[in-house]
């Protein structure tokens, strides 16, 4: 099955726009792992406008410590996102996360928003990877399957991450459109084409409870969803236990 993580940086934002520690992201992703989500993912931003340096500490502290008495099958990952920086891979190296999903954000951008080009940042994306793997934590790179032109693919084979992240949006944004099947044609080919490389698929940005289902169907070899602005959305209506719980179901099916 497709597993979940939760991605809490809007719980954080939220906490942030008042000060203090409400609500507590460390006890929302201590309730959200207990209604079943498989993993927590954050986004630090070197500005720290929703997820801190510190809230990565804590949530890795507490996972180690919370997996620490649960068989291997059953431990929840931590996804931590984010540029490549010097600051940001050291981070990684003293927490070593479950997998680090690199992105090429700006540090001013609102949110991720553009994929990798493997070609284009081969050199640099190389030596980075191959330290992830080092420090034993698995590398994903956020692709734009819209981005994978000629000679793209062989560069990510060149790079040579653990998974790739397919960038949604454009996914999400045509879903109830009548572009709904040829979009999604361009995420199937791309995952078929990576995923017989030998790389693993992730996919995230924009996802919801009605568009998931089909994606899923369509891509069955998709590892892990990361999941947080819609899912925090429809908690607003539907309760943050109901709304996880419902993102399961779907998976499942």
């Amino acid at each position: 099955m497709t597993q979940l993580s939760v991605n809490v940086n809007k719980l954080a934002t939220l906490r942030n726009a008042r000060g203090g520690n409400n609500p507590n992201v460390l006890k929302a992703c201590q309730d959200i792992v207990r209604y079943g989500a498989r993993g927590i993912t954050v986004h630090p931003r070197p500005d720290e406008r929703h997820i801190t340096r510190a809230d990565v500490y804590q949530i890795s502290a507490w996972l180690k410590e919370h997996n620490s008495t649960l068989p291997s099958e059953e431990t929840i990952e931590f996804n931590v996102e984010g540029f490549p920086s010097d600051e940001f891979l050291v981070m990684m190296k003293e927490i070593r996360p479950d997998q680090c999903t690199l992105v090429p954000d700006p540090p001013d951008v609102l949110t991720s928003n553009a994929g990798w080009h493997p070609l284009e940042r081969e050199e640099f994306l190389k030596p980075i990877v191959q330290n992830l793997k080092d420090w034993g934590i698995r590398s994903s790179l956020f692709i734009n399957p819209y981005d994978v032109f000629d000679g793209e693919l062989a560069a990510l084979e060149r790079v040579s991450p653990d998974r790739i992240e397919l960038y949604t949006q454009m996914y999400a944004e045509n879903f109830k459109s009548e572009k709904k099947d040829a979009t999604t044609e361009v995420y199937r080919k791309i995952a078929v084409q990576v995923f017989e490389s030998g790389m693993e698929i992730n996919a995230g940005h924009d996802l919801d409870l009605d568009n998931l289902g089909y994606l899923v169907k369509k891509l069955p070899m998709l590892k892990e969803v990361s999941i947080g602005h819609a899912l925090i959305c429809e908690a607003l209506y539907l309760g943050l236990e109901r709304t996880v719980k419902s993102y399961l179901r779907v998976l499942s099916e």
